[in-house]
């Protein structure tokens, strides 16, 4: 290609194709350089019909008009704006740094596109066919817009700085030679990431990247289901929320509700989900979601730290869902989003607020518990238990506690196991001081019965009370309290042992009202 005086005075190169001289004056005018025929089975870029050299530039011209083109006509700005062309060779900007402003609308490329360390203002490629993007620590000051386009071959955006929204709606990315369909490990977006609508054949990659608003996967589909995972993305932090919901099918992708009447589609992940020490300034929203696991996949939200956890989302059939060490104030759920016992685990999960939606009873809150702890564990109950007393919920809290004191006696050896039957029976550990109080009555009214027949003889025949069997059976039963009857009279044969059995059963009754009085003042 010539260059020279006559390049930089804005003259036509002399090796231009009468379609690229096209391209060249559109340059400089600041105009769209439209080609398309206006039928859209031959203008789809994605589809099989050949576009001839009346609508081909070459990739070497294309980064000639970018990184050094021809000055603007007068009172005009130079941009690139290319609807409907085929490009052929690779697009090489690596490590330029490009001024004009570019936009390539329905365009087919015929080798990958290269961006590595370029510098741009705003770059918009929407509805294009791109084998692959390599786009390593590209930096553009506003925005990265990529949607509807097609990469065969995958994207990396690895430490890519994008100053102000990435756009992916409605993408087809599939997976590059290493499994990954977007590897963005480490990339900073000043504001929102959109990715609605996507559709991802590979690991999607965001590991320890930065979005400086919201990230949105509304609607998309992520698909990687005889790998690990379908999204990668530890330690992830948003500034604001992470959205894992519907999206409205044919309407505007404005993060709105869709209109009443409007086809949604859910988020579906086929594949594992990793959110491990993410930080998120608002909220997780699962919504809807949808998750199909294998028995070695995962949802894990291990050590997240959000304000809100909708977890909303469809129950997985198979899989693991991993809380564990996860912080969150305000916990929205749904019954029926918890997966069975043995595949939910939350040791050391932390929460303040439960928000159930929809019927959520204690019983199977309690369930949610114990679906959680294949082995008995006392945290997730006294966590749960706490939640409830600072909502007002004391008698369910109680509940709770009595469940797991119940837990645990399974883990006990035998003797103790039938002491705490004995305790349960009796006051439900303490839990339920009310039943001591039924339990004394209908002892001290069997005793009194049964010592009225007794008439046994005094201690002392020169100085005694009178018998009273009400208040001899009473002296039995309470401990420590003495009514000054029992040691009055002398027993013998049979009413020594119902005594003996008195007194043994007044000490248990008294001994496990205190113990359990003991741990509600203990939790106060």
């Amino acid at each position: 290609m010539a260059e020279g005086a006559g390049v930089h005075s804005g003259d036509l190169s002399d090796d231009l194709t009468a379609t690229e001289a096209g391209m060249w004056q559109a340059f400089r005018n600041g105009s769209v350089y439209d080609l398309r025929s206006g039928d859209t089975v031959v203008d789809d870029p994605h589809g099989g019909h050949p576009w001839g050299p009346e609508r081909t530039v070459r990739a070497r011209v294309v980064c000639w008009l970018l990184l050094d083109g021809p000055p603007a006509l007068a009172g005009r700005v130079s941009s690139l704006k290319l609807h409907g062309l085929r490009i052929t060779g690779a697009l090489d900007l690596a490590g330029g740094a490009v001024l004009p402003y570019m936009e390539l609308n329905g365009c087919r490329f015929d080798q990958e596109v290269l961006l590595p360390e370029a510098h741009f203002t705003t770059v918009r490629l929407v509805d294009c066919a791109v084998p692959r993007l390599e786009a390593a620590r590209v930096r553009t000051e506003g925005d990265l817009h990529l949607p509807r386009c097609r990469f065969t071959g995958g994207i990396r955006l690895t430490d890519a700085n994008i100053g102000t929204d990435l756009l992916l709606n409605q993408a087809v990315v599939h997976r590059d030679r290493a499994g990954r369909s977007i590897a963005a490990d480490g990339m900073t977006v000043g504001q929102d990431l959109q990715a609605e609508l996507l559709e991802s054949y590979g690991e999607f990659s965001l590991r320890s990247a930065k979005i400086g608003v919201s990230l949105s996967l509304r609607g998309a589909r992520l698909a990687n289901p005889q790998e690990r995972f379908a999204l990668n993305a530890p330690q992830l932090t948003v500034e604001r929320t992470l959205y894992l919901t519907p999206a409205g099918v044919g309407g505007p992708l404005s993060g709105v509700t869709p209109a009443h009447g409007t086809r949604i589609q859910p988020f579906e992940c086929r594949g594992g989900l990793r959110l491990d020490d993410g930080r998120f300034g608002d909220a997780v929203d699962l919504e809807r979601a949808r998750f199909t696991l294998t028995d070695e996949q995962v949802l894990s939200l291990r050590r997240v730290q959000t304000p809100e956890l909708r977890f909303l989302g469809e129950r997985p059939p198979r899989g693991q869902v991993l809380l564990s060490g996860a912080r969150v104030v305000t916990l929205v759920d749904r019954a029926s989003s918890w997966p069975a016992p043995g595949s939910l685990h939350m040791g050391g999960f932390a929460y303040e607020n439960l928000v159930p939606r929809g019927p959520f009873p204690l019983t199977e809150r309690l369930n949610w518990v114990a679906a959680a702890t294949a082995e008995y564990n006392p945290e997730p109950y006294e966590r749960l238990a706490a939640v409830l007393r600072e909502a007002g919920e004391d008698v369910d809290a109680r509940e709770v506690l009595l469940a797991k004191q119940r837990r645990r006696r399974e883990t006990l050896p035998l003797a103790a196991k039938l002491v705490g039957y004995l305790q349960d029976w009796t006051v439900a550990y303490g839990y339920r001081p009310g039943r001591a109080a039924v339990w004394m009555a209908v002892l001290w009214a069997a005793g009194s019965l049964a010592f009225a027949r007794a008439g046994p003889p005094p201690a002392d025949p020169g100085r005694h009370p009178e018998w009273n069997p009400a208040l001899f059976a009473l002296d039995l039963l309470l401990p420590v309290v003495d009514l000054g009857q029992a040691g009055e009279w002398q027993l013998r044969g049979g009413w020594q042992w119902l005594a003996a059995a008195l007194i043994l059963l007044g000490w248990t009754l008294a001994t496990t009202v205190a113990a359990g009085a003991t741990r509600l003042l203990r939790r106060s």
